[in-house]
């Protein structure tokens, strides 16, 4: 069987960071990686729930709200996948990712979907542990110029 494509890259040289992953025609994939893989630090599932809840309101609620197709939990739990349009430049990517942590850090009201109606595990969200987690990550990110390609990581 052929592996697929993330199965391909050396997780072990992986930092926190954002990556981009694949493009599949004019879907481009980019993983968004909060933990280092495989050092024992990972997302518990409320901060990864928590933070997917915030993430993907914000970003689609942002600039480039019509070209989100998706945002969702890594099963690794070391990040998120957010699949876009291939017409937004990767710079305006970085650009947005920071801002909707910026906003989610910044965020004062209620949960989103936070409900019984609106989710399937509701109770399961903590809007501190997704703040402290998007805090982490924007430390994290804030002075890179450019999301990595996986073809370089896998080069070194």
């Amino acid at each position: 069987m052929e592996k697929i494509k993330s199965f391909t890259v050396d997780h072990r040289r992986l930092a926190k960071g954002i990556y981009l992953s694949r493009i599949d025609g004019d879907i481009v994939t980019y993983d968004l990686r909060f933990c280092k893989p495989n050092s024992g630090n990972l997302l518990d599932n409320s901060t990864l729930h928590s933070v997917e809840h915030m993430l993907a309101t914000l970003l689609r609620n942002s600039a480039i709200k019509d070209d989100v197709i998706y945002f969702g939990p890594m099963g690794c739990q070391t990040g998120f996948y957010l699949l876009v349009r291939d017409t937004i430049p990767r710079r305006t990517v970085l650009h947005e990712v920071r801002a909707a942590l910026a906003d989610a850090i910044a965020y004062k009201g209620e949960m989103p979907g936070a409900s019984e109606i609106e989710c399937g595990n509701y109770a399961n969200l903590d809007l501190n542990n997704a703040k402290a987690a998007c805090i982490d990550y924007l430390n994290a990110i804030r002075g890179a110029d450019e999301i990595i390609d996986y073809d370089a990581v896998n080069a070194l």
